[in-house]
């Protein structure tokens, strides 16, 4: 009997050491050819503003948002109908709502593709549809959008192409946001949808702007990217709040987890590229997508070009004293698109492959020299990994895979110089999202 156990466990202890072909493949098949032709497609629209023209066949948020819908269609045929494609949409009206010109539906185009194991687990892949110009009020005047954002749309179209060639555990949604730029009304409405169905949403990429890699300040650069988290959840209670200050974990909430896993996917997988993390919800005083997700408890990043250029952002196109304005196709780098699409894919499949993250994690060794741990296991997992970092590292720097147990201690590591977590491992390797200690045991 021994003779069977050691070849199996040394053949685990390689499996969880090695990475994937599955997602090599992933990244070879996202193409930047097939971006730029949706990003043209998007901007032939002339504008996609949440409230242009809906009837029209060929101009206006209605044409664009039907042709999104029709290429979900036909990736869905190709794959033997395995996306759920249908429109999501709320009543949005004037009163009370400054950037609203009148009252319309704002409409978001869903896409699911469900889990074989763990359908009600989802994780959402968002682009915006809508568009603006100068005055965001305006919604007759050209704004083709083309950064902003036909890339992430059009980088989650062909994630969807990709992906749907292959099975996961859990869900995947792809979605066209709408209203974004009058006030995050397609990623509230969503939000809702997905709280009122009871949704387990383990994770929101809210891909806003992937295409330009010039920025305002000159800098060019086609290697990094920004990936925006907040630190806590926006609805912890008044208990978790006063546990932090004793505890810790002030930046060591579940959309900074997820910042972490796509950080440490990225530079498994991808070592040419830079992920960037940024401890903030967002750019400065502005807003994505993703928050009205975290502002319901779910995860929810925000992934983006590293070098914004405000000459090309919510402006009408025109040339003043030599400088040229306006959110053309010109200022777009497909390269870099596909780039940022197969960050999105991979981590999506990466993610989607793994068990759920690890229930009740408790964390022990007060006044000890040793670290202790307990939880709860979970179904399809096969063992469970140990993070730990210093406190003042934004990254997992060091891991310890202890197994199909649901207790360990770390001798010799203190608990007061080091943040903890743990992530449960499928048998394929693929980890779920480290979960921070939520209870302190003795």
């Amino acid at each position: 009997m021994k003779k069977l156990i050691i070849p199996l466990l040394l053949f685990t202890c390689i499996s969880l050491g090695q990475t994937s072909q599955k997602i090599y493949d992933i990244i070879d098949s996202v193409s930047a050819k097939r971006i730029e032709k949706d990003i043209q497609t998007l901007v032939n629209f002339g504008t996609r503003n949440t409230f242009s023209d809906t009837i029209s066949n060929t101009r206006g948020i209605g044409a664009a948002r039907r042709w999104i819908k029709s290429e979900f269609e036909s990736i869905s045929k190709n794959c033997n109908n395995c996306l759920d494609v249908f429109y999501q949409k709320d009543f949005v009206t004037k009163e009370g709502n400054r950037r609203v010109p009148h009252d319309a539906w704002v409409v978001n185009v869903v896409a699911i593709q469900k889990g074989t194991k763990y359908p009600n687990r989802y994780i959402i892949m968002s682009g915006d549809i809508d568009s603006r110009a100068s005055d965001t009020m305006d919604f007759t005047t050209d704004a083709p959008g083309a950064n902003d954002n036909a890339s992430g749309m059009a980088g989650t179209i062909e994630a969807a192409r990709v992906l749907s060639n292959y099975q996961f555990e859990s869900s995947i949604v792809y979605v066209g946001l709408s209203g974004e730029e009058q006030g995050l009304f397609g990623g509230s409405g969503l939000a809702k949808y997905a709280k009122e169905n009871n949704w387990d949403v383990i994770g929101v990429l809210n891909n806003d702007m992937i295409g330009n890699i010039k920025g305002v300040d000159g800098v060019i650069d086609n290697r990094t990217f920004r990936i925006f988290s907040e630190p806590v959840p926006a609805n912890e209670t008044e208990r978790e709040r006063q546990l932090r200050r004793f505890y810790g974990g002030e930046v060591d909430g579940i959309s900074r987890q997820l910042a972490r896993y796509v950080h440490k996917t990225v530079k498994t997988y991808m070592p040419e590229m830079n992920p960037m993390m940024v401890y903030r919800l967002d750019r400065f005083g502005r807003g994505g997508h993703h928050r009205p997700f975290n502002d319901l408890g779910f995860p929810g990043i925000r992934i983006m070009e590293a070098h914004e250029n405000y000459n090309q952002q919510h402006q009408d196109i025109r040339e003043e004293n030599g400088i040229k304005y306006g959110d053309v196709i010109e200022h777009v780098n497909f390269e870099y698109a596909k780039k940022l699409t197969a960050v999105n894919a991979i981590n999506m499949a990466s993610l989607a492959s793994a068990p759920p993250a690890p229930k009740n994690v408790a964390i022990g060794g007060i006044v000890e020299p040793s670290a202790k741990f307990k939880w709860d296991k979970v179904e399809g997992a096969v063992g469970y990994k140990i993070y730990w970092r210093y406190t003042t590292s934004p990254t997992w720097d060091y891991s310890r895979y202890v197994g199909d147990v649901s207790e360990f201690t770390l001798e010799g590591i203190v608990i007061d110089n080091f943040f903890f977590g743990i992530a449960a491992i499928g048998k394929d390797g693929f980890e779920s999202p480290v979960v921070f200690p939520n209870k302190v045991f003795r």
